[in-house]
């Protein structure tokens, strides 16, 4: 039986008010801007979307040189004027030099896609406010061939956002809100256990202790998330760590921390523990 509403998928594991925010987005056809600190699976949930409601996902990675023009076409007027010097056939036929961009691949597409605008707050203030028509009226104008791409089915847009730079009101009134909580301590064991299928119950637990211990400490400036978690209790099943030593010594500390700053603070605040 072909799904209809988003449930999460066996390798992605949603909070009910994750899969509210996507059903609802999907239902009033309107794009779900996703914030959250990094590593909370929000470029994963697109990916889990188009699995679970076996749609093609289309990615739209941002980019601080990228521009709205860029996600519905790229007219390639050097190579055409390069077929005209040397006399090339086709050249009256502009459309033979545009290409569709991921926003016009999405529109064309004549099953609805799942189109993921990934971390839209690297562009510049203007991005936004200029896919701002696209968005809504789900077309787009080409001047070159006097052409109007409209979408045949509207995608399920998907937006993420690291809050790097406050999003224009205008473009946050089009579209559904969520931002997803960095996972407490029951709903982390769910997703470790997604990825481990025999981990043993007490590693489990003192991993759990241990990460959270450290993510509850003030002075760590970039706090492991759940990527890091997962490498981390690979990397100690690869070392074969006694499990009595996780909490004490915090073995293999570089895969959870990412600054020198970090290291240090954890590794003080281990003296004091002790």
């Amino acid at each position: 039986m072909k799904q209809t509403r988003f449930l999460g998928t066996e390798n992605y594991v949603a909070s009910d008010e994750l899969m509210n925010a996507v059903n609802i987005a999907i239902a009033l056809e309107k794009p779900l801007l996703i914030k959250g600190e990094p590593g909370t699976g929000k470029t994963m949930l697109a990916q889990a979307i188009g699995r679970a409601l076996n749609k093609k996902l289309v990615i739209w990675n941002i980019k601080s040189t990228t521009k709205a023009q860029d996600g519905l076409y790229v007219y390639d007027v050097v190579q055409r004027l390069y077929d005209s010097q040397f006399g090339n056939e086709g050249v009256d036929n502009i459309q033979k030099y545009i290409t569709l961009g991921k926003l016009g691949e999405a529109f064309c597409s004549k099953e609805q896609v799942v189109l993921l605008i990934d971390e839209v707050d690297k562009a510049d203030l203007e991005f936004p406010n200029d896919l701002l028509w696209e968005l809504d009226k789900m077309e787009f104008y080409i001047p070159e061939t006097k052409e109007t791409v409209q979408a045949e089915t509207r995608p399920i847009v998907i937006i993420t956002s690291n809050a790097e730079k406050e999003l224009p009101d205008a473009f946050l009134r089009r579209c559904i809100f969520h931002y997803i909580e960095f996972p407490g301590q029951e709903l982390m064991e769910e997703i470790i256990k997604v990825h481990f299928d025999n981990l043993e119950n007490k590693l489990l637990q003192e991993v759990l202790d241990a990460f959270y211990w450290i993510r509850q400490i003030p002075q760590i400036q970039k706090k492991p998330s759940t990527s890091e978690i997962i490498d981390w209790i690979q990397a100690l099943i690869i070392g074969g760590i006694d499990i009595d030593r996780i909490k004490e010594e915090i073995p293999f500390s570089g895969v959870l921390l990412k600054k020198n700053e970090d290291v240090d603070v954890l590794q003080t605040n281990i003296g004091r523990a002790r």
